[in-house]
């Protein structure tokens, strides 16, 4: 394969560039096109992966599959609250039931575990995190609106055997995705590079 001719300086540009955007951000009823979502998907399935597991696996949530999810997290949360004995908030369980609907996908990230692969956990999620990245950069170079939210189900005992996950298989969040309600893109803002870089030359 002939080395690709990458332009630098607009790689610079969309890593740098690439913002979240949340909920009150959305644009609300004016819906991705899903084949920008195939592309995201497609980004991510570009990630590194270490001996080629592969081991993102993504569920995408839209039209009516969005309602699904945000009943489900709504009364998942409840029942938990009942089971558990921990308060229950009015406020929280409305955002359960509504935020996903403000949106025009979500995409659920699960890391699934190759059995015997050997292959250290972190590494799996390490390479999970960078398919999502991938996503991120696709999406924030669309022009939309996006996050990763690791709220509601993500750590919820309950979720697992519901996700279909087993042994160290994770669910890791969450991934939003809409039009934006401003042309306005947020500012970014880094410390220094330096500041976190030790440089040994000898």
């Amino acid at each position: 394969m002939e080395r690709p001719d990458f332009n630098i300086e607009e790689v610079n540009k969309i890593i740098r560039g690439r913002r979240s955007m949340f909920v009150a951000q959305f644009k609300e009823n004016d819906p991705v096109d899903d084949s920008i979502i195939e592309e995201m998907l497609e980004n991510a399935n570009w990630a590194p992966t270490h001996k080629l597991t592969q081991p993102w696996r993504f569920i995408v949530y839209t039209g009516a599959g969005l309602k699904k999810f945000a009943d489900y997290q709504a009364e998942l949360y409840k029942k938990r609250a009942e089971k558990n004995g921990t308060p229950f908030i009015e406020a929280t369980y409305q955002r359960f039931k509504e935020n996903p609907l403000k949106a025009s996908h979500v995409i659920a990230i699960l890391m699934n575990r190759t059995e015997g692969s050997g292959i250290p956990v972190m590494e799996e999620i390490a390479a999970v995190s960078m398919a999502v990245q991938n996503m991120y950069l696709t999406a924030c170079a669309h022009g939309l609106a996006c996050y990763w939210g690791t709220g509601g189900p993500t750590f919820w005992e309950e979720a697992r055997e519901d996700f279909g996950l087993e042994g160290e298989d994770m669910l890791m969040g969450f991934f939003y995705v809409a039009k934006p309600a401003t042309d306005n893109w947020p500012a970014g803002k880094r410390e220094p590079i330096a500041d976190r870089v030790g440089w040994i030359r000898e």
